[in-house]
């Protein structure tokens, strides 16, 4: 395991955070975070590794001021928005530290919760998650969120720990094997279920946002849920076939009533017109939705065939973040360019 321990023999833990648009909190964040984190400063050293994800604000001026003023932050700023997942990957694979904890800059996970993270992985766990005991957010969001989790965990072929986010810690070897898994259509929080390794959690109350607006609207979530499902259940191809058998079994029957109407009942009257219209328009809809169903697992095939960059770096600056910046050697971090 690669260590990045200082002549003190302190290790070093990276703070990877995400940023899209977050002009009015993100220096608030910061503050909180290093002053959360200051109790620590003799036993640990510390990066806080910002990517912003081509936020359209004045975000980019106000992390570059923070770069300036302390030499532990870093920041890396994508050619355009990737996206969430994306910008995680990226502090991935640029991340030094011995552990690394992920977290967003709106202020609702609060950044004290992150020493709680760090004290257990000192006791041996190599992934500590934050689970929400609560959180504030509004009630549609909440019910759509407790439907997915619920969902999942019935769908998925691993277990994934219900009202987790990214807000998370996860040991160097833990990020390595991350880094290995070079797919576009990424879903961090199945993905780190997958890998394994011994996991724990931390219970927090979830805060509400400092300011601005989400950064997942509606057709990002339902984009999001999409590829946690697909991306760790065969579930929905499976279920072709059990609508196949229960549609031709219904045909059947159908099939069979109308035999024996015309044989035996033949003075009785067939809607035959209606009959054979919701019929066609039954088997019609049911074959559209197994094709909806197969052309999303075909688009995320198609995606990977095409083995495009997952992110394009336009710059980087702070942490001796000098001269061009060079794609990480294995995993996802292959595809990224700068």
């Amino acid at each position: 395991m690669t260590t990045n321990q200082d002549a003190g023999g302190r290790r070093l833990i990276s703070y990877l955070l995400p940023v899209y648009n977050e002009e009015e909190s993100v220096a608030v964040f910061f503050a909180a975070l290093t002053q959360a984190v200051e109790p620590l400063t003799g036993r640990y050293d510390f990066e806080f590794l910002f990517v912003n994800d081509g936020s359209a604000d004045g975000s980019q001026a106000i992390l570059e001021s923070l770069a300036s003023a302390d030499p532990r932050v870093r920041v890396i700023t994508f050619s355009r928005n990737f996206g969430h997942q994306i910008a995680l990957t990226a502090a991935f694979d640029h991340a030094r530290g011995d552990a690394v904890i992920a977290m967003d800059t709106d202020l609702q996970d609060p950044p004290a919760v992150s020493l709680e993270l760090i004290e257990r992985w000192e006791q041996g766990f190599e992934v500590v998650y934050a689970q929400r005991r609560s959180r504030r957010d509004s009630w549609f969001k909440r019910t759509t969120a407790n439907l997915f989790y619920r969902l999942l965990d019935h769908l998925a072929e691993i277990k994934i720990p219900r009202n987790v986010g990214d807000f998370r810690l996860l040991d160097r070897q833990v990020l390595e094997a991350l880094k290995r898994m070079p797919e576009h259509n990424r879903y961090i929080r199945g993905m780190v279920s997958w890998v394994g390794f011994r996991q724990t959690a931390v219970e927090f109350d979830r805060d509400a946002r400092y300011a601005g607006t989400t950064g997942y609207p509606l057709r990002k979530m339902i984009r999001f849920a999409v590829n946690g499902i697909v991306g760790f259940s065969a579930v929905p191809l499976k279920l072709i076939a059990y609508v196949g058998c229960v549609a031709t079994a219904l045909s059947a029957i159908a099939v069979g009533y109308i035999l024996v109407v015309r044989l035996f009942f033949a003075d009785q009257a067939v809607p035959g017109w209606a009959f054979t219209a919701v019929a066609i328009f039954f088997v019609g809809g049911v074959q559209m939705l197994m094709l909806s169903v197969l052309g999303t697992y075909l688009s995320r095939v198609y995606t990977e065939a095409q083995n495009r960059p997952l992110y394009i770096v336009r710059s980087v600056v702070g942490g001796g973040a000098g001269g061009p910046v060079q794609p990480p050697v294995g995993g996802a971090g292959d595809s990224a360019t700068g």
